[in-house]
C-alpha cells in the first residue's frame, strides 16, 4: 500500500511546487520586467506621494471635482459586526449591490440621483453611468458623456471657463484598447489631478 501512496504524495508535492510556487513567482517576475507600472498596481503619484490607482475608483464629493460612478461596495458595521454599512470603492469588498430591476430601493436611489444631476445640468440628458453602479463597485472610469455632463458644475465651482474644462476632458479621453476592445472612457482621478494643476 505504501508503494501506491508514495508516488501520489510525490506528484502532489512536485505539482504544488510547480503550480503553487514556481509558476506564480515566474509570472510575477516577468510582469515586473515587462509591465512594471501595472505590476505595481498602476499607482498614480502626485508630489512624490501615492494618491490612488488608475484601476480603483475614489469617491469625490466636492462640486469642484468630477464624480465617478456610484459604488455599491460595503464594509462591516463597526457598531454591529453582523451588519454592513456603505463604504464606496472599498477594494477589500468588491461587488455590486445585488439589487435587480424590480427593486424599489434601487429605483428610488436612481430616481433621486437623476433628479440631483438634472438640477446640476438641466439642459442635457443624464448619462446612465452616472446613476448606475458597476459590477465590481470599483470602476475608476466614466464615459466621455458622463464627464462632459459635469462640466457646468465643475466650471462654476472653480470659476473657470467651460471651454477650458472641456479641453481637459477631451485630453483625458482614452479610446478603445487596440481600437477594438471596450468603450471610450475617462479616468476620474487622472482628470481631477489635471484639473487641480490647471486651477493653480
Amino acid at each position: 500500500m505504501l508503494r501506491e501512496i508514495r508516488p501520489a504524495i510525490l506528484i502532489l508535492l512536485v505539482l504544488t511546487a510547480i503550480t503553487g510556487l514556481a509558476y506564480p513567482l515566474a509570472m510575477t517576475a516577468i510582469a515586473g520586467v515587462i509591465f512594471p507600472k501595472q505590476a505595481q498596481g498602476s499607482l498614480i503619484e502626485k508630489d512624490g506621494k501615492v494618491v490612488g490607482s488608475a484601476l480603483i475608483g475614489q469617491e469625490f464629493k466636492a462640486d469642484k471635482y468630477f464624480h465617478g460612478r456610484p459604488s455599491a461596495t460595503s464594509a462591516p458595521d463597526p457598531a454591529d459586526s453582523t451588519k454592513t454599512v456603505s463604504a464606496p470603492y472599498n477594494a477589500a469588498n468588491s461587488g455590486g449591490s445585488n439589487l435587480g430591476p424590480t427593486s424599489k430601493a434601487l429605483a428610488d436611489r436612481i430616481k433621486e440621483d437623476v433628479e440631483k444631476l438634472k438640477a446640476e445640468n438641466p439642459s442635457a440628458p443624464v448619462p446612465v453611468d452616472l446613476v448606475t453602479t458597476s459590477g465590481s463597485g470599483l470602476d475608476p472610469d466614466i464615459s466621455p458623456e458622463g464627464a462632459l455632463f459635469q462640466i457646468p458644475r465643475v466650471a462654476k465651482a472653480r470659476n473657470l471657463p467651460e471651454a477650458r474644462i472641456r479641453q481637459l476632458v477631451t485630453e483625458h479621453i482614452q479610446g478603445r484598447m487596440a481600437g477594438l476592445l471596450g468603450e471610450p472612457r475617462v479616468n476620474v482621478l487622472a482628470l481631477n489631478l489635471a484639473l487641480d494643476e490647471a486651477s493653480k
